[in-house]
């Protein structure tokens, strides 16, 4: 195992990283930008390094000072956390070029799944089922037009190296073609460096099903179960509970198995997601997320396993020590992502000082934040004060267990996402699970405060 860990983010992840080393007897090493001079992760580390100004998100985007820090600091390993630099292949490979070992998946793999018909290829040829749509990038109109004779309307033209709904256009008729081909290529190349688009049938009520995989560098790949993440507002997640109630058993254990041999496929290493769109009983590929994420509490909760230590052990080479089948669910869990917005005002951020601060505590309640009473939600980064993880034994506890929580928890000075979550508990489709990625979007209303 490791001596000393460079934590490369901020915030609760950067927490929930320091408290995994802790535990595991490893050092760890912070770092802040002018911002963050005072942030609980900072408060918490063993150390911590300066890297830069409070300018927006450059800061923790910037690989030299990071590298800077890690030689400084004499660490053995870089873990990158989700946003920022988790998914730069430039940045990993520049850590595996350097003396400290990678927390993540190896830079080739991250590359092959950061094009994104390039991972329709790796599935495809893994016996995984995919939307259907091309896996080479199209290279102009006429293609996307033969597409849709053939497939029909909508159709979705989606940026190769997109993600979180950037570069993704949906085409209703032949009209549109020509201008959101030309959008989805602008966007890709602003967002991701790369302008090739791809065309796939655009799925108009699916759901958002991943399932947590966790792999080691000697072959062994398991899985964590799958989580429905269906709840988003503008393909940005809210809520996100396993198991989905949307699946039936044999769904769940079919899910599962494309989602390992679609990692076997690849030679993937370390703790990733395989994400599916579902929709009438069937379930297609859609994308792999390479490194921890927001959501991966709730895996934790019903399998009883660290997925960050777990990070750690297989970056230092050690293999899994659990079969598939000791992998068991117990219970349900729910996350509530608690952000600095206001949902009454399409939930515009908004950032401030945290006057009064109370989590919520008791049975099947878990918060992961990066913050405390007096600390600022900063305009630089996003918005997320703290993860309200709640769990119990079937879905109606998990429900009303839910609202509880949610209720006593106490944020002042800044608004945030709480009255959402409560409304959403009470909303008849949400509590029978018929609900699909665009129903946030599309049908669900914030009660008014004579509803509520």
């Amino acid at each position: 195992m490791f001596d000393r860990v460079l934590v490369a983010n901020r915030g609760e992840i950067a927490v929930r990283i320091i408290q995994a080393c802790d535990e595991l007897g490893v050092e760890s090493v912070a770092v802040y930008s002018d911002a963050d001079e005072h942030a609980r992760h900072v408060r918490l580390a063993d150390e911590a390094r300066h890297i830069g100004p409070s300018v927006a998100r450059e800061s923790y985007l910037n690989q030299e000072p990071l590298l800077d820090a890690a030689r400084d600091a004499a660490v053995d390993a870089v873990h990158p956390g989700y946003g920022f630099l988790a998914e730069s292949t430039s940045f990993a490979a520049a850590v595996e070029a350097s003396d400290f070992a990678w927390v993540g998946p190896p830079s080739d793999v991250m590359k092959r799944f950061g094009e994104k018909t390039e991972a329709r290829k790796i599935l495809q040829r893994a016996g995984v089922p995919i939307v259907p749509g091309t896996t080479e990038p199209v290279s102009d109109t006429d293609e996307i037009r033969q597409f849709a004779d053939e497939h029909g309307y909508p159709i979705a033209i989606k940026a190769d190296g997109g993600g979180g709904g950037r570069g993704l256009r949906v085409v209703s008729e032949a009209e549109e073609i020509e201008s959101q081909f030309t959008n989805a290529q602008r966007e890709g190349e602003a967002y991701f460096g790369n302008s090739n688009v791809y065309v796939e049938r655009f799925l108009e009520q699916p759901r958002h099903i991943e399932v947590q995989i966790l792999c080691d560098e000697h072959g062994t790949v398991r899985d964590l179960g799958e989580r429905d993440c269906s709840i988003q507002r503008r393909q940005q997640k809210l809520i996100e509970e396993t198991p989905s109630p949307a699946l039936t058993e044999a769904e769940r254990e079919e899910i599962r198995r494309a989602a390992r041999l679609g990692a076997e496929e690849a030679d993937y290493v370390n703790a990733g997601t395989v994400e599916f769109l579902y929709e009438d009983g069937e379930f297609y590929f859609l994308e792999v997320n390479a490194r921890i994420q927001v959501e991966h509490p709730i895996s934790e909760i019903v399998t009883g396993l660290d997925l960050v230590q777990w990070q750690l052990k297989i970056a230092a080479g050690e293999p899994i020590t659990f079969d598939q089948s000791d992998v068991q669910m117990h219970g349900t869990a729910m996350e509530f992502r608690i952000n600095a917005e206001d949902p009454t005002d399409d939930f515009a951020p908004m950032p401030g000082t945290i006057e009064r601060y109370c989590p919520p505590r008791g049975i099947g309640t878990r918060v992961d934040d990066g913050i405390d009473q007096g600390d600022k939600i900063s305009p630089y980064y996003d918005s997320l004060i703290a993860k309200f993880i709640v769990s119990a034994e079937d879905r109606t506890k998990l429900l009303r267990r839910g609202k509880r929580v949610l209720r006593e928890a106490e944020i002042d000075g800044v608004p945030s996402t709480i009255p959402f979550h409560l409304a959403m508990l009470d909303d008849d489709s949400f509590r029978s699970g018929d609900y699909s990625t665009k129903y946030v979007d599309t049908e669900f209303e914030m009660p008014s405060e004579t509803e509520k």
